[in-house]
């Protein structure tokens, strides 16, 4: 009896071992892939963080020849207060200021279709609320610039480059 029941034991735990051994082991890896949805995200995060590195640019560099303008503008205003200036004076600095007013609408416009495409795209709709507000400072230096007030407007010119700095940086 001893050997019939080791011999049954011994049958059933060679059986389990060899359903044990079949039974496959495998660890599964998922491999990293990027789909197009996640690729079309970083995309337009790119190409908006772009855009906004864009606009840095061309308003630091437009603020730093308007504080050249401003003080060249002003000085010709006040010779031709003291009737100092050379007749041709005026004119060129109407020009002057025009171009200046100019300047500043264009960039005011590109401001407004910049927070205009950063709503309508759903990717960069996050980044809007830090935006919204930039083409409204853009608007107050060109009033500020229409008034003849040109180092106010370049003031509002660095609020908007400020601003736009912080949506970058969050990009």
């Amino acid at each position: 009896m001893k050997r019939i029941t080791l011999a049954l034991l011994s049958v059933l735990l060679i059986s389990t071992a060899l359903v044990a051994q079949t039974r496959k082991r495998s660890t599964t890896t998922k491999p990293k892939t990027t789909t197009s949805a996640t690729q079309s995200v970083a995309a337009a995060k790119t190409a908006g963080a772009t855009r906004v590195a864009d606009q840095i640019k061309l308003l630091t560099r437009f603020i730093y020849l308007l504080g050249g303008a401003a003080s060249n503008i002003a000085s010709v205003d006040e010779s031709i207060r003291r009737n100092q200036a050379p007749p041709d004076a005026a004119q060129r600095n109407e020009a002057a200021k025009a171009q200046v007013r100019t300047g500043i609408q264009g960039f005011r416009e590109g401001l407004d279709k910049l927070e205009i495409d950063f709503r309508a795209t759903p990717e960069l709709q996050p980044y809007y609320i830090k935006l919204a507000g930039v083409a409204a400072g853009a608007a107050d230096a060109e009033q500020k610039a229409a008034a003849n007030q040109f180092d106010p407007a370049a003031r509002s010119l660095l609020q908007v480059v400020n601003r736009l700095s912080d949506v970058l940086a969050l990009m």
